[in-house]
């Protein structure tokens, strides 16, 4: 069920995300310039109804077009959401997200149908035709169809709202009300049944409670300020940001994405809104309007003057309860990947359990005769991916396998010309969108994948059977040279440290971070990019070795070049795997692989490490690996 919904989460997340940019720009147009608005201008506010009704669904269409059919099917997916849009006055982002991923599949299962029997000359005939009648077709089926769906599915959850809350169960409307915000029913649900219900009873009494049941801004600013704690990159940066524009500015819309990429989420809001009802309704909070938008300035303007602490507590309560949750579920349930990624998961997974490491390969198809680089991505590109490079360069050249470069880069740098990319199977996904012309080779071990020994032999094999390299070819990079000559000591002997008792992975890596900063290696804010590192997934790469090293994000934090070591002489149970050898890195430039090429030598299996950790001796590590002995 965990994985459902995770799934679906991230095909949605796939959608919204990348549009998070325009959600933004509406939000401060909306909350600066409308008549309630700070800045109120009639002009430009005149932009907010348009964005909303046309530019905001026709950009998720366009992205969930995209995802699935590529750049024709983002057309076609643009199209079949005009005809949604057009169906109806509502806000029709439900319909987008239909309307997106079917133009993209339409379109994809089009292409496959006509491969291979396209006159040659006729290709982009047939493909801008395709597009504009497939296109055409699914708007005006929008029109008749899913427009109308989408529009009794905003009337159906109305009408469950409204018969809850005339049965007296104020609290339980929070379970419909937020599930049905994010799905951005919102307007339809304040305006369409609160306001006209809420404003009889604040004629009769002064106050009513429904005014704020769906315009309180407490949920989502509970959900904003949980992912600057525990969401993971782009999110985590931005909620913040959007915790301002949604608390201050009254626009929800803003967090309604965040609940999507990560669906299970939405019990936050849920949980803090049912405990902000209940504190309402218990202690005689309202408004005496409705609020709009639904910003803490419009709650206190409207708030009666015998109802401030009451709608004070209400919001806190909201808020507080909503954090608490959804921090717990970000840490324990949330994750930030893309429809890519789990796509690519699946298929290795699949082809793992198998035992068929080759057809564990993802990308496009490539000849091994032809290979002339191969990248190893990771992360930051400067820990994993360097050891596996080093690792797979010495096969290479153990088999006698010439002609070949083997270079190591961040996922989000892989160079356009390379041939195949290895990569741990979490970001093959993300690889594949950087690389589409290059083979991915998901593997789960950076030191011992059984997936390095089939691609020697394939490669190795393509030599023997093909024409030899050409003079142009780039010759196979050496090993590491030793750090001798003059080189700087990049593994001092003060940060060696040796037999230290089990601890858990977290504890582990700001050990090695607080080593480093003591060291001048880093800023104190690198641990939190080492944690972030190993958050995305784990830096145990096998053979009883961990290497902590921050995200890409966090390169400019390092001050200079510097390793630091420490022994488990007991085993850290990292994730499942056993860890004895922990080496911390922060790496400006290159300088570090020599370092870590040492390693790949001196522990490249787990009898290697065990006994090298349980004979562990400081100045013996010293030289070894700083290459001086």
């Amino acid at each position: 069920m965990k994985e459902r919904v995770q799934k679906f989460g991230r095909f949605l997340s796939g959608m919204v995300m990348p549009n998070i940019g325009a959600f933004i720009a509406w939000g401060l147009i909306a909350a600066l310039f409308i008549k309630d608005g700070w800045l109120p201008n009639e002009t430009i506010a005149g932009m907010v109804t348009p964005m909303l009704s046309y530019l905001l669904p026709i950009l998720i269409g366009y992205t969930g077009g995209k995802v699935v059919g590529g750049q024709k099917g983002a057309v076609t997916g643009a199209l079949a959401t005009l005809g949604a849009i057009a169906s109806t006055e509502s806000t029709m982002f439900i319909g987008a997200m239909i309307c997106g991923p079917l133009g993209g599949w339409c379109i994809k299962k089009f292409d496959e149908k006509m491969e291979g029997h396209i006159p040659a000359g006729f290709e982009m005939v047939v493909n801008n035709f395709s597009v504009g009648i497939i296109g055409a077709l699914l708007a005006i089926l929008s029109i008749f169809l899913i427009g109308p769906v989408c529009v009794a599915l905003t009337t159906l959850l109305g009408a469950g709202v409204n018969a809850l809350v005339n049965l007296g169960l104020l609290p339980v409307t929070a379970i419909l009300v937020e599930p049905a915000k994010v799905l951005f029913l919102n307007n339809a649900i304040n305006h369409g049944i609160f306001t006209p219900i809420g404003t009889e009873q604040a004629l009769e009494v002064g106050k009513s409670i429904l005014f704020m049941i769906e315009s309180n801004p407490g949920p989502g600013l509970g959900l904003l300020l949980a992912y600057c704690v525990a969401g993971k990159g782009e999110t985590r940066s931005s909620a913040g940001a959007a915790a301002v524009i949604q608390f201050v500015g009254g626009i929800h819309e803003i967090y309604f994405p965040y609940v999507l990429m990560n669906p299970i989420v939405i019990l936050g809001p849920m949980a803090g809104n049912m405990a902000g009802i209940f504190l309402l309704n218990l202690l005689g909070g309202g408004l005496k309007g409705p609020a709009s938008p639904g910003s803490i300035i419009a709650e206190m303007m409207l708030t009666p003057k015998d109802c401030y602490f009451a709608n004070i507590l209400g919001i806190g309560a909201a808020a507080v309860v909503s954090f608490a949750v959804s921090v717990f579920l970000l840490k324990f349930f949330g994750r930030d990947a893309s429809l890519a990624d789990a796509q690519a998961q699946v298929a290795a997974s699949k082809a793992a359990s198998k035992g068929q490491a080759a057809e564990a390969s993802t990308g496009a198809a490539v000849s091994a005769k032809d290979v002339k680089k191969i990248v190893f991505a990771c992360d930051a590109g400067m820990g994993s991916s360097a050891m596996g490079a080093t690792m797979l360069r010495n096969k290479l050249k153990e088999a006698g396998v010439a002609g070949i470069e083997v270079i190591h880069h961040p996922v989000s740098e892989i160079p356009g010309d390379c041939q195949i990319v290895v990569t741990h199977h979490e970001l093959s996904g993300r690889a594949a969108q950087r690389a589409p012309q290059a083979r991915i080779i998901p593997i789960h071990n950076f030191m011992g994948a059984p997936e390095y020994d089939t691609l020697v032999d394939e490669l190795l094999q393509a030599q023997k059977g093909g024409s030899a390299p050409t003079s142009e070819a780039v010759p196979a990079a050496e090993e590491p040279a030793p750090a001798a000559g003059g080189k700087p000591i990049l593994l001092e002997r003060k940060n060696i440290v040796l037999g230290c008792a089990p601890v858990t992975p977290e504890e582990a890596i700001r050990a090695c971070g607080r080593l480093m900063v003591d060291s001048g290696y880093v800023d104190e804010n690198y641990i939190q990019g080492m944690l972030d590192r190993e958050a995305s997934f784990s830096v145990a790469i096998g053979s009883h070795v961990a290497i902590p090293h921050g995200t890409n994000d966090v390169k400019p934090l390092i001050k200079k070049t510097g390793v630091v070591v420490m022994t488990y002489p007991g085993g850290i149970d990292w994730n499942g795997d056993k860890v004895k050898l922990v080496v911390g890195i922060a790496a400006k430039g290159e300088e570090h692989l020599e370092v870590l090429g040492r390693i790949v030598a001196i522990a490249s299996t787990d009898d290697d490490t065990d006994a090298l950790v349980a004979g562990a001796d400081a100045e013996n590590l010293f030289q070894k690996l700083n290459g001086l002995g």
